[in-house]
């Protein structure tokens, strides 16, 4: 290299591109850059794989195929003097799927369109290619999208074929998505990685090969580009101005090498050397693995390969009639080294029955714009694609990365918006651990109703970028190393019955004249619960609007005879009688059926109601006798027969309550229990009910029986 050249290249070092083509038999590694005339190609180097580590473009042996990888890149640094971080690739296949889409992007108000509204309609495209594909993926395979070719674009549903800095309000795509599985693609990646490098770009072969072999100016014919490698056969159809659809057969070179280290009795390397020294001479010598030498004419080695040659030219010729709806091309070019054995590119233009010379092998005359530093390479067929992967990182970016989550080393497709969440995704991470989880929710009826109740919420997931904190739509990049602790789940619903709202509110009652505030309950399937019961999943609650009889008796913690007359708004009730806000309740006594046992107290208060002033009368003679026939001091003080204590005859004051009222009884020294009658309206002359019930403290009384200070008393009236 002069030494003039080293100075240029020096000055490109920061626009060097690395592109790897890694085949069945053999990696081509290409440095270089692009210029006003075409694309510089600084250095090349070419290693054969040192055992069968690939078959039919898949890594069987990612080591090996790695550190051929490694050998090539050091190689190629001191060439260049520059390191090598990244590099793009290609990627061939012998499962190849394709899907066509047709995808619109609308503006607001007519705008100029920009090369990021072409990525942004490339990219919606490729989505929907994504989605297009998982519907019709009937294997258990999984596929990725290893590239795409634009086949027409549409400004305002008009045909433009490059829409960048037009005015439109409408834009619009049709493109051809590629697929490949995923073994194929990893096996790729983790080569590479092994050699210390990232991917850059990532395409498909037959891609790289169009890039190079069949310029833009001859696509509007219907072309076939065939790139014959050792293990796949690569097809593509132009057609229109694009390229219109991709295939791929699992059959290449290799089934020739195989055919020959057959016939030979030779190991593969060395029918390998053999097939390529037909090219060069007529007679090849070689060693057979007897050690013995021998020698093979080309006619022989060729009508060996008739077979195989006219296999390879059926297969292909059938599937560029079915990529070009059962019809023949018009013209097919061959690239790659597996095509240049002699007779192919003739039997393919047999098979599609058009004319030999519109089947032909294309190197250096589409290689007019690549320029070698190396003056020692030839242009031909076999460096289309390693070329064609270089140019292609230009074109598109279309590549996957590579990040590790939680551990584990996941693969994203890049489409220049990667974030956390799309990780998360794409390694199956669990949706909801990534926001936090509500505790279980509490349902209950509530007054006929149903009610929910949330559970609280947990914690959110705990996201760490390489090693800093970070959000689910924090940016991610290559080889970033994401670590996501899942959400947690926060405490189930719980709620006492005191924090309802409708516990809170109250109900006004007035009870035997006073006026009383009670605070609404609730009821729990039929049972009554205090405010700190804690409301259970299912339970049916209900916040009355009312008490009972019995639950008032309750709360104002009275006991009441069986027979006490009962009465809400002044009308006779039970004891499960219903007092709403603002009702009147009373309870009053009445005369009181008696059992055998009570016959003594009947028999009084059946003579009393006989004559009632009578026995007033009568009480208040009796107290006067026990006055009169009591013996007096000089004093004129009552005394009690000798050894009784003096009793007083001066009034003296209790108060009892008679009936809910508190009364001052103050007209006689000691009092008895028909005394409250005569502070009471309760006229016995005209009877309300059969009997009167009198209570004293709560218990039946006798009319003579005494009375003291803060006794209660009832007197009511009962059937």
């Amino acid at each position: 290299m002069a030494d003039n050249t080293k100075g240029k290249l020096k000055k490109r070092k920061g626009d060097f591109v690395y592109g790897l083509d890694i085949g069945t038999r053999s990696i081509v590694g290409t440095v270089g850059y692009p210029d006003k005339n075409g694309f510089v190609v600084v250095a090349q180097k070419v290693k054969e794989h040192e055992t069968r580590s690939m078959l039919d473009g898949q890594i069987h042996d990612i080591a090996a195929v790695g550190e051929t990888i490694r050998f090539v890149t050091e190689e190629l640094e001191k060439e260049t003097e520059e390191p090598l971080k990244s590099v793009c690739i290609a990627a061939a296949g012998r499962v190849l799927r394709t899907v066509t889409t047709h995808v619109d992007m609308e503006f607001d108000e007519e705008k100029t369109i920009t090369r990021e509204d072409i990525f942004a309609l490339d990219s919606l495209g490729i989505e929907k290619s994504y989605e297009t594909f998982s519907t019709q993926n009937d294997s258990d395979l999984k596929f990725y999208c290893v590239g795409y070719t634009v086949m027409r674009y549409q400004l305002n549903h008009y045909p433009m074929s490059n829409l960048e800095n037009h005015k439109a309000r409408s834009i619009s795509a049709d493109l051809i998505a590629t697929f490949l599985p995923d073994e194929v693609v990893d096996g790729l990646y983790k080569a590479v990685e092994i050699a210390g490098l990232e991917v850059a770009n990532l395409t498909l072969e037959p891609i790289a090969a169009m890039e190079v072999a069949i310029p833009e100016s001859y696509r509007m014919l219907n072309i076939a580009l065939i790139d014959v490698g050792a293990g796949t056969s690569d097809i593509s159809i132009t057609r229109g101005g694009s390229i219109v659809s991709y295939g791929m057969l699992p059959m290449a070179g290799d089934m020739l090498t195989e055919e020959i280290a057959m016939h030979c009795l030779v190991d593969f390397a060395m029918a390998e050397k053999i097939k390529r020294g037909i090219s060069e001479g007529d007679e090849v010598e070689y060693t057979d693995i007897m050690g013995l030498t021998q020698k093979i004419s080309k006619k022989e080695v060729l009508d060996t390969l008739s077979d195989k040659i006219h296999l390879l030219a059926r297969e292909a010729a059938e599937k560029i009639r079915q990529l070009n709806g059962d019809k023949p091309v018009s013209a097919v070019f061959v690239v790659g080294g597996g095509g240049k054995i002699e007779g192919y590119t003739d039997a393919v233009a047999d098979e599609l029955g058009i004319a030999r010379e519109r089947c032909a092998l294309r190197g250096e005359e589409v290689m007019q714009k690549i320029t070698f530093v190396q003056k020692d390479i030839r242009k031909d067929s076999m460096l289309v694609t390693p070329v064609g992967i270089c140019l292609n990182y230009y074109q598109q970016s279309n590549n996957f990365i590579f990040v590790t989550f939680n551990g584990s080393r996941i693969k994203l497709y890049d489409n220049n918006h990667l974030a956390v969440v799309d990780a998360a995704l794409g390694a199956s991470f669990p949706n909801e651990d990534l926001f936090p989880k509500r505790g279980d929710e509490l349902v209950f009826t509530f007054n006929g109703n149903s009610k929910v109740v949330r559970g609280q919420l947990g914690e959110s997931c705990r996201i760490t970028l390489n090693g800093k904190p970070a959000d689910i739509n924090a940016p991610i990049h290559s080889n970033d190393v994401i670590s996501v602790e899942p959400s947690t789940k926060g405490e189930k619903a719980r709620l006492q019955l005191g924090k309802l709202p409708e516990t809170k509110e109250s109900i006004s009652i007035i009870v035997n004249g006073e006026k009383y505030t009670l605070p609404k309950f609730a009821v729990v399937g039929g049972k009554l619960e205090t405010a700190d019961y804690e409301v259970q999943p299912g339970d049916v609650v209900e916040v009355l609007p009312y008490y009972t009889v019995e639950q008032v008796i309750k709360v104002m913690d009275v006991t009441l005879e069986d027979n006490t007359a009962i009465l809400i708004n002044h009308e006779e009730t039970d004891m499960q009688g219903k007092v709403y806000d603002n009702f009147t309740l009373e309870w009053k006594l009445g005369v009181m059926r008696t059992t055998a046992a009570e016959e003594e107290d009947e028999e009084a208060t059946e003579e009393y109601e006989e004559d009632t002033s009578a026995g007033e009368h009568n009480a208040e003679e009796a107290s006067s006798v026990a006055a009169s026939d009591a013996p007096a001091d000089n004093d004129g003080e009552e005394v009690k027969a000798a050894g009784e204590p003096v009793v007083s005859t001066e009034p003296r004051t209790i108060h009892v309550t008679i009936n809910g009222r508190v009364v001052a009884m103050d007209k006689k020294p000691e009092y008895v229990y028909v005394d409250a009658f005569d502070y009471i309206d309760f006229d016995l002359s005209k009877p309300q009910g059969k009997t009167v019930e009198t209570l004293l403290n709560g218990r039946k009384a006798q009319y003579m029986e005494a009375l003291r200070d803060g006794d209660v008393l009832s007197i009511a009236w009962r059937d």
